[in-house]
């Protein structure tokens, strides 16, 4: 199914629509607030583009700089060139380590290289260590949201979730005691664990170590307590210098969740005493994209999720309905440079508004490449039958200005006295879940030609 069919299912629930819809909004809405608390705000976007885009474009440097930099204090750097080599790898360290059960904190690459079932399929246990993140592993969910994990969840949900899993009481929904046992389950699965995995946030070729940002402190205690830390990173979250930090740790949160910065921003450059650190740089078809000038610019993300709040379409319709790993506006364009022919519904959940390109800290133009996969989508005959149809009628319609005319005075004449069946039949796809609004008595055109030179 496409974004169209399963958006569907998720605004049959009104209430829920509308309270998902209002909880993102409160969250751009103190984004809003946060920007503006920080006068070089623009500036400051300006610049981490500008580093972004250097760095893609000198990317082999950096990444070697980084392997020499990283192994020079006793870190072991991995490649892997696609999901199944990077899962091959965590395996394999596990296994080498005797390793049974491994904590985990957020990490949206590796719910792109779906670890969590490969590892299990092979007698590893997985515990997601965000809460956000637990909560949706118990309920066999992925996440809906790349920083607030849970949010299409009401605490009522969660309550009758840990009712199940955790031995609450039943129909205690209190977040403070749901938190509360939930930091009691997990701090058994830390003291238990036998290896850690993190994601990364920032990779710093200058000093060979990375950087994972969380409110939890969950990564902190996994990457802490076992002997074995395993961190996996996209080649796009390279930086070059440890100064550049500074300019994406002052965007990153603000633009996130409205904080001037992170609970935790924590540095890992070593393994603990007697331990051992492992750094696994992932591709995964990431290098295709970098070849593309339209799309390149989509790796500059820092996956602060500030599109995906604006974005009047995910607010709306949820994580799921997007069908990819990491849903939004963000999303869509990197799901359709990764795989148009399954994705290519993505480019169309887009109003166009703009709001994303607007709010994102290092200014990736979402917008733009969302309409330029639009033309993909047609020029490699992906769009639906009827779709294009009505398209290429609307075009041809609006090519004659007299004919544009006529069609429009007998459509304010007669679509008002049309049955409702008619007007809002399976063959009208704008009409579903939108009701017209009423029809002018004339046209700009005509009022235009009136008030000229008035």
């Amino acid at each position: 199914m496409g974004h169209p069919e399963l958006a569907e299912k998720f605004i049959a629930n009104d209430e829920r629509m509308h309270w998902h819809d209002k909880a993102l909004w409160f969250v751009r809405a103190k984004r809003d607030n946060a920007s503006k608390s920080v006068d070089e705000w623009e500036k400051l976007r300006k610049v981490a583009s500008q580093i972004k885009a250097h760095t893609l474009d000198k990317l082999d440097y950096y990444l070697e700089e980084f392997e020499k930099n990283a192994t020079a204090k006793g870190l072991h750097v991995h490649w892997a060139k696609d999901a199944k080599e990077h899962n091959e790898i965590v395996l394999r360290l596990l296994l080498n380590n005797g390793a049974k059960k491994l904590v985990k904190s957020k990490s949206m690459l590796t719910e792109e290289c779906h670890l969590n079932p490969y590892l299990e399929e092979h007698g590893i246990e997985v515990v997601d260590t965000d809460l956000g993140e637990r909560i949706v592993q118990l309920r066999k969910e992925p996440p809906s949201h790349i920083v607030l994990p849970a949010i299409h969840l009401k605490k009522e949900d969660v309550g009758t979730t840990f009712e199940e899993f955790l031995g609450t009481k039943k129909g205690n929904s209190d977040p403070t005691y749901l938190t509360r046992a939930a930091r009691a389950h997990l701090r058994e699965k830390f003291l238990g664990a036998d290896a850690a995995m993190t994601g990364v946030n920032f990779g710093i070729a200058e000093t060979g170590g990375v950087v994972v940002c969380t409110n939890e402190g969950n990564a902190d205690l996994g990457a802490s307590l076992p002997k074995l830390h395993i961190a996996s990173m996209g080649i796009e979250k390279i930086i070059p210098r440890l100064k550049d930090l500074a300019v994406f740790t002052r965007l990153l949160a603000r633009s996130a969740t409205g904080q001037p910065i992170t609970s935790y921003t924590s540095h890992f450059h070593a393994p603990i005493i007697d331990g051992q650190m492992h750094i696994i740089i992932v591709d995964n078809g990431r290098s295709a994209i970098i070849g593309s000038k339209d799309f390149k610019s989509s790796l500059q993300c820092i996956r602060c999720g500030a599109c995906i709040n604006t974005c009047p379409i995910y607010r709306r319709s949820g994580g799921y309905s997007y069908g990819y790993t990491i849903p939004g506006p963000i999303g869509s364009t990197l799901g359709a440079s990764k795989d148009l022919r399954a994705n290519k519904t993505l480019p169309f959940a887009c109003s166009l508004c703009a709001s994303c390109s607007n709010v994102c800290p290092v200014q990736i133009n979402l917008h733009q490449q969302l309409y330029k996969h639009r033309q993909s989508v047609v020029a490699q005959k992906l769009l639906g039958f009827q779709k294009h149809t009505i398209l290429k009628i609307a075009t041809w319609v609006m090519k004659y200005p007299l004919l544009m005319d006529i069609s429009g005075k007998l459509a304010r004449a007669i679509v008002p006295k049309l049955p409702r069946s008619i007007v809002y039949s399976k063959v009208n796809l704008w009409g579903k879940k939108r009701e017209l609004p009423p029809f002018p008595k004339n046209s700009f055109k005509e009022l235009y030609k009136q008030r000229k030179g008035k």
